[in-house]
């Protein structure tokens, strides 16, 4: 049976809302407004307005970029709920890189089974976080998740607790000195 032509008219405006109304972003760089606020177990508050919601995570994409990642890399994230953990998801969209998220009560044989079948650019996790107000650490778990394979993913690492963290030079970087190194569009450090 042969197909007939249907012609429609649709209701769609000749401008779009893009060039008629402000964008997102411009609109909240220029307000206070807070965008987030999060609460620590040890009652450790901190709120992050939309402006430095956006301009951490514009430092997570170039920190992220400097590493290597491209639109289509995937990016694991196992954090806690931690601002970080938005601003790795913000970051992630602003490359169109693919977040994955690790939950954090995961064992390290089952880590290691996930990321077995992910292509991981880069890893992000935290150096530990607290449950139930004592201090746990989840960079270990990480370490023996990622032990013996061949293709080792670069690993951010939130610092988050004041005690010692095992490092593997070359692959393990902290998260606040690439974001601080990365620099803003404009191919200025952040201080």
């Amino acid at each position: 049976m042969p197909f007939a032509r249907v012609r429609r008219k649709t209701n769609v405006p000749r401008i779009s809302a893009t060039e008629e109304f402000p964008t997102l972003a411009a609109a909240t760089r220029q307000g206070p407004r807070v965008a987030l606020r999060w609460i620590s177990e040890p009652d450790r508050e901190q709120k992050l307005t939309h402006a430095e919601l956006l301009e951490q995570a514009d430092r997570a994409a170039a920190a992220l970029t400097r590493l290597g990642v491209r639109a289509g890399d995937r990016v694991a994230v196992h954090l806690p709920l931690i601002p970080e953990s938005v601003i790795a998801t913000l970051a992630c969209g602003r490359l169109d890189a693919v977040r994955s998220t690790l939950p954090v009560g995961l064992r390290a044989p089952e880590l290691r089974d996930r990321l077995a079948g992910m292509d991981v650019k880069v890893l992000i996790t935290a150096d530990g976080d607290w449950r139930r107000g004592e201090p746990q650490a989840l960079k270990p778990l990480i370490d023996r998740a990622l032990a013996g394979r061949a293709r080792q993913p670069k690993v951010l690492v939130v610092h988050r607790l004041a005690r010692p963290v095992s490092w593997t030079p070359g692959r393990d970087l902290w998260w606040h000195e690439q974001l601080g190194a990365a620099g803003d569009p404009a191919g200025r450090p952040y201080s």
